[in-house]
C-alpha cells in the first residue's frame, strides 16, 4: 500500500470459502470455520493498522440456520469462544465491538456475552468491528419499517438509517466477498447503495494482508461519482 493512497472509511466482508477450504484438505467443515475465525483476528489488525476506522463482518445469516445441526452447534460455539477470548485483546487494542442481528436462537449467556463486548469496549478509539451474526439485509429494513410505524414517523432518506441495525455506522464504501462467488447474499442491502463491490477468488482463510493491500490500492484509482460525473470524466 502505498503512502499516498486513499483509503477507505468502512469495509465490509463477506467471509466466504471457510467450507471449501477445509474440503479441499480432506478436513471437516468446522475446520475451515475453526481457521476463519483466526482470519478474523489477523485482518482486523491489519485494517485498523492502516488507519481505516470500520471494519464489518458478515458472520452467519439468517439464512444459515438452514444448514445441518451439527453445523450451526459449531458456529455458535465458535462466536461464543471468540467472545470470550478475544473481548480482552480487543478491550486493550482500542477496539469497539458489536453485534448486530435478529439473536433469534441465541441463548441468554450468549446474549450477556454480546451485551458486555459492547459495554467493555464502547470507548475504543482505535477502530470498530461489527459483526454481523443472524444478519440479513432484508429482515434489518422490514424491523426499521415496523419501528417507524410503530412510532409514527415519517421518515427521510436521512432519518431512516438511524432505525437500521447499523445506526451509528457509515456506510460501507467498499463490500469485499472472498470465495469465488459474485452476489451479495443479503447482505447490508439499504447501507451499500453507493457501496464499491470488490469480488475475490481467494477462500476466507487464505486472506492475507497482501491482497487487502491490492484491494486498497484498487479503491484508490476508483471515481466515486454517487450518481454524479465525477472527477475523471
Amino acid at each position: 500500500m502505498k503512502s499516498d493512497e486513499r483509503l477507505p472509511d468502512h469495509i465490509a466482508v463477506i467471509m466466504d470459502g471457510n467450507g471449501r477450504w477445509a474440503r479441499k484438505r480432506l478436513l471437516p467443515r468446522k475446520f475451515g470455520h475453526r481457521e476463519g475465525v483466526r482470519t478474523i483476528d489477523r485482518v482486523a489488525d491489519d485494517v485498523f493498522g492502516r488507519g481505516i476506522g470500520y471494519l464489518t463482518l458478515f458472520a452467519f445469516s439468517t439464512e444459515n440456520w438452514k444448514r445441518p445441526e451439527d453445523e450451526v452447534t459449531g458456529l455458535l460455539s465458535l462466536f461464543d469462544n471468540y467472545l470470550t477470548k478475544k473481548l480482552p485483546k480487543l478491550e486493550r487494542d482500542g477496539v469497539v465491538l458489536r453485534v448486530i442481528g435478529s439473536e433469534r436462537g441465541i441463548n441468554d449467556e450468549l446474549r450477556g456475552k454480546i451485551a458486555e463486548a459492547y459495554e467493555r469496549t464502547m470507548r475504543g478509539t482505535k477502530g470498530n468491528l461489527t459483526i454481523c451474526f443472524d444478519y440479513g439485509g432484508r429482515a434489518d429494513i422490514i424491523s426499521a419499517v415496523n419501528r417507524c410505524v410503530e412510532l409514527g414517523e415519517k421518515v427521510t432518506e436521512s432519518t431512516f438509517p438511524s432505525f437500521l441495525q447499523t445506526a451509528g455506522l457509515p456506510d460501507p464504501d467498499i463490500i469485499v466477498r472472498t470465495g469465488g462467488e459474485r452476489r451479495i447474499s443479503n447482505f447490508l442491502l439499504y447501507q451499500m447503495a453507493y457501496s464499491e463491490l470488490y469480488f475475490s477468488d481467494t477462500l476466507w482463510p487464505d486472506f492475507t494482508a497482501k491482497e487487502l493491500d491490492d484491494i486498497l490500492e484498487t479503491y484508490s484509482r476508483t471515481d466515486r461519482r454517487f450518481g454524479g460525473i465525477g472527477e475523471k470524466r
